[in-house]
């Protein structure tokens, strides 16, 4: 018999929701117009389209102009990165040591393209310090980028100090919020940030839509074409938008209560393994991680052998963030992200503890 799956990996990409669902075969099979064409049936969905628009804006406190539409994270985080610096044709960029793989690759091919590349350390607590993003800065830093909450350990960075510091230095500020939007109340306004990116399969929106806030007055070079109004390129794929908009709805609405859920869930998931394994090591500040993630090493264990040898736990092991915090190898080898989401309860807590404390107990013997 097929074991039961538990999937405790919400960072990685969540379910669609139900809801979600209807609208994308709605807009699929009924309302499938190409918004830009002229007749009736396409104006009307235009006008859904910016609806929708309204609608995903609402979610992070930006204007509906503000929002420009990628096929996702990785898109979006191109977009901003290489819109700024060639817009700015040279200069200086810092991205902190700790960001996702698409921030890290856009610095690489950008340093091949001549501009200078800084990182930014983050602490042996996996913040990034304001202080220290101030003493990197030289007169011809364009940009800097910090991720809003870290993807593998969930630790969410003082982006508002960070912006403060860019708005007196007269520097953008980019921060990659896919892992953020939608677990935590984000206001850009309140932020300063100039650009923030966000993504809908990380919220329980399909995959293959994303989006870049761009506030008012901030101008990016296209990727394929020579205007701004242009960033946007291509017919516009409205049953993903629409199903990106549906989810921004529903997360906005049900997160004062379900962030709430989630942290009681996470801190029965950590009480319980303190109490199977006494070489836990725990990331983050529990009040300034993400409500849903809970990253920890088993010390001494290896966690790539933990996850083979218990399939049925759907989590993910960690190393290419925290190798920045320059905490060890042993504890980089035993680390484990369990995220946590909208479909998990208390059973399936219950139930992973259970798992594990058996595995110790037969395989470790412990």
């Amino acid at each position: 018999m097929k074991k039961e799956i538990i999937y405790l990996d919400h960072n990685s990409t969540t379910p669609c929701l139900p809801e979600v669902l209807e609208i994308l075969r709605i807009y699929s099979l009924e309302k499938f117009a190409d918004p830009d064409s002229p007749y009736i049936f396409g104006k009307e969905i235009k006008d859904h389209l910016e609806n929708f628009r309204k609608i995903i804006a609402d979610l992070i406190s930006a204007e509906p102009e503000e929002i420009i539409f990628t096929s996702g994270g990785r898109e979006a985080n191109n977009l901003a990165l290489f819109g700024i610096a060639f817009n700015k044709k040279k200069g200086r960029i810092l991205i902190s040591a700790f960001e996702h793989p698409s921030i890290l690759k856009s610095a690489q091919k950008l340093s091949k393209l001549g501009f200078e590349i800084d990182f930014i350390p983050v602490n042996s607590q996996g913040y990034v310090e304001p202080e220290e993003v101030k003493r990197r800065i030289k007169p011809d830093t364009i940009l800097i980028s910090v991720t809003l909450a870290n993807h593998e350990i969930g630790t969410i960075q003082p982006i508002k100090d960070i912006a403060d510091i860019c708005r007196e230095k007269g520097i953008l500020l980019h921060t990659d919020a896919c892992q953020a939007v939608g677990k935590i109340h984000i206001d850009v306004k309140d932020l300063g940030c100039d650009l923030l990116s966000f993504t809908g399969h990380k919220m329980y929106a399909p995959k293959g839509i994303g989006a870049l806030y761009i506030r008012k007055g901030i101008n990016l070079s296209s990727l394929f074409l020579d205007n701004q109004k242009d960033l946007e390129n291509g017919t516009k794929p409205v049953e993903l938008i629409a199903g990106f908009a549906k989810a921004c709805e529903i997360v906005k609405n049900d997160l004062p209560y379900e962030s709430q859920r989630l942290i009681y869930l996470r801190e029965k998931l950590y009480e319980g393994f303190k109490n199977i394994y006494s070489k836990i090591y725990r990331f983050g500040i529990s009040e300034k991680t993400l409500p849903n993630t809970l990253t920890i090493s088993f010390e001494g264990l290896d966690s790539i052998k933990i996850l083979k040898d218990l399939p049925q736990i759907c989590a993910s092991p960690c190393s290419v963030s925290i190798s920045a915090m320059k905490i060890g190898v042993e504890k980089i080898k035993g680390t484990i992200r369990f995220s946590l989401g909208r479909l998990n309860n208390l059973n399936d807590i219950e139930k992973t503890l259970e798992i594990f404390s058996e595995y110790f107990k037969k395989c470790l013997k412990i």
